[in-house]
């Protein structure tokens, strides 16, 4: 039975192409964080949990670290409030409730069946920490080496592009 990767994956696929699509910043990481979560599942359920969580914390935890910096660089005021009074409407929030349901129905499915003891549902052997971290201190050592300098010359570019003159912070007064 592979019907619950195919929902994940159908989740996820609805989910990106909404991220591109929407116009609204705030529901496309909606439909993102919807759409890292569908993935995760498929790490899960292809037998990489370790993959999965993995995916939740670095991808998903970012993505939402992320947003909080661009809402603090841009300094939005009380037009924001009142614009987000409108984005609490029920049609907004219909789409990520019926996408977390599907995932739900699979995660479901997932505990009320036997996968600890029988093993992942598609793989042939589960994939944990040790195997993981062997690989990427390894043979990949070197690209993660680059994936963190490429994080830290984010980061000080974020920096440089938030901070503000002493002079601006003066003329606002």
């Amino acid at each position: 039975m592979i019907w619950p990767f195919y929902l994940m994956a159908l989740v996820a696929i609805v989910s990106t192409i909404r991220v591109v699509t929407n116009a609204n910043p705030v529901h496309a990481l909606l439909s993102l964080i919807v759409s890292l979560l569908a993935v995760s599942g498929m790490f899960m359920i292809v037998g990489a949990p370790f993959a999965g969580a993995l995916e939740i914390i670095v991808y998903a935890g970012a993505i939402m670290v992320l947003f909080v910096f661009v809402v603090m660089m841009l300094n939005l005021g009380q037009h924001t409030v009142d614009q987000e009074r409108k984005w609490l409407s029920s049609s907004a929030w219909a789409y990520p409730a019926l996408m977390s349901f599907l995932m739900g129905l699979v995660l479901v499915w997932m505990l009320g069946s036997d996968y600890t003891t029988a093993g992942p549902v598609m793989g042939t052997t589960v994939i944990g920490p040790k195997a993981v971290g062997q690989a990427l201190f390894t043979h990949y050592l070197l690209l993660v080496e680059v994936a963190a300098m490429l994080l830290l010359a984010a980061l000080v570019g974020a920096f440089h592009l938030g901070k503000r003159e002493p002079s601006a912070e003066k003329e606002k007064e």
